[in-house]
This record gives C-alpha cells, sequence and structure tokens, in this order.
C-alpha cells in the first residue's frame, strides 16, 4: 500500500499544478454562467472506516434545489454547464486536493453520502477498510450512471436495489485483488473510457 500512498500524494500534486489553467477557467465559467451560489460544493461523504470527510466538486446545480442523494440525467435542477461538467467529469477535478491531503484515493469506491454505509451488513462492511476514490471498477462499469437511472420509473429505487448491491460486490472484489498494477489499469481504462 505503500506506492499506492506516494502514488496518490505526488500524482495529485502534479495534477493540480498541471490542470490549475483549466481549473481556472471552470471556476470563471461557473461564476459567469452560475453566479448565484458558489463555484465549489462541499458535501460530507462517508470515508475510510466510516469516517466523514468533505468531499470538494465543482458546482453543476443549482443552489435552491431539493433533490435526492442520486442524480439522473435531464434533471431540472442540474444547470447547462453543470450538464457540460458532468458529461466529461470536470466537476470532479476538486477532488485531487481530497486526495492530497489524504481524504480519498485515485482509485476506491466512490464515496457515499451518509445513510448508505449503515446499510452494509456483515461481510460488506469490510469495504469501508478503502479509501474512497475518484475512480474505481464499479465507476467503469457504471460510468453512465445517470442515464441508466433515467430510464427507470422509480430511480431511487433501482440504485437503492439493483445499483447500490452491485457496486458492494465489484468493490468487495477490488478489496480483495487489490494491487498497485489494478489500480494503474483502472487509471488507465478511466482515462480511454473503457469498462472494467
Amino acid at each position: 500500500m505503500i506506492f499506492k500512498f506516494i502514488f496518490d500524494r505526488l500524482f495529485s500534486l502534479l495534477g493540480l499544478i498541471l490542470i490549475f489553467p483549466l481549473l481556472a477557467i471552470i471556476a470563471l465559467l461557473i461564476r459567469i454562467k452560475m453566479p448565484n451560489g458558489p463555484i465549489i460544493f462541499k458535501q460530507k461523504r462517508i470515508g475510510q472506516y466510516g469516517k466523514l470527510f468533505t468531499m470538494y466538486k465543482f458546482r453543476s446545480m443549482n443552489i435552491s434545489h431539493h433533490g435526492s442523494s442520486i442524480s439522473v440525467k435531464g434533471e431540472k435542477r442540474i444547470t447547462p454547464l453543470g450538464a457540460k461538467l458532468r458529461k466529461y467529469k470536470l466537476d470532479e477535478l476538486p477532488e485531487l486536493w481530497n486526495v492530497l491531503i489524504g481524504d480519498m484515493s485515485f482509485v476506491g469506491p466512490r464515496p457515499d453520502v451518509p445513510g448508505y454505509a449503515d446499510k452494509l451488513e456483515g461481510d460488506s462492511r469490510r469495504i469501508l477498510q478503502l479509501k474512497p476514490g475518484i475512480t474505481g471498477p464499479a465507476s467503469l462499469k457504471y460510468r453512465n450512471e445517470e442515464e441508466i437511472l433515467a430510464q427507470q420509473d422509480d430511480p431511487q429505487k433501482y440504485n437503492d436495489e439493483i445499483l447500490f448491491p452491485d457496486k458492494v460486490k465489484i468493490n468487495l472484489f477490488y478489496l480483495d485483488n487489490w494491487s498497485f498494477y489494478l489500480d494503474i489499469k483502472i487509471i488507465l481504462y478511466t482515462i480511454l473510457g473503457k469498462e472494467f
């Protein structure tokens, strides 16, 4: 795991330095296109060992929405600029800061909002040993999650009964078969847009 630790810290720092101009452009666009509200969206998520941490993303929604904890493609609460940021995962770039300070890793389960960890029972709770990640095997399988949910009559129920349990199984497999090579492979698949 020492390689994972060093890789996360080194490349998150390099990434933040190299893409700083892009971060500045996105921040400016949000300020122009969505002037009412913060540029950065902050939310409490479940981290390693079930501890809460603050995750940072570029804001992609209207600040006055009262939506659910899941996002569905085409929702009115997602702004036009926000939809573009989400499509290309640009809204997640500030999570590099979370990786740098040690709350997250490049690869791991996506961090859930409080409440979902409470649904983990028995062996499934082992996934809390992992740091949450920007990407991971479950993220690759469900890279079009918002489109999948948009096709369901009850997106929340589908997420809770189908997607969430499957993601838990995928993340348990990742935990039991982790290697630094596997992390690099997942990162490359993420960059190339391939399913794992």
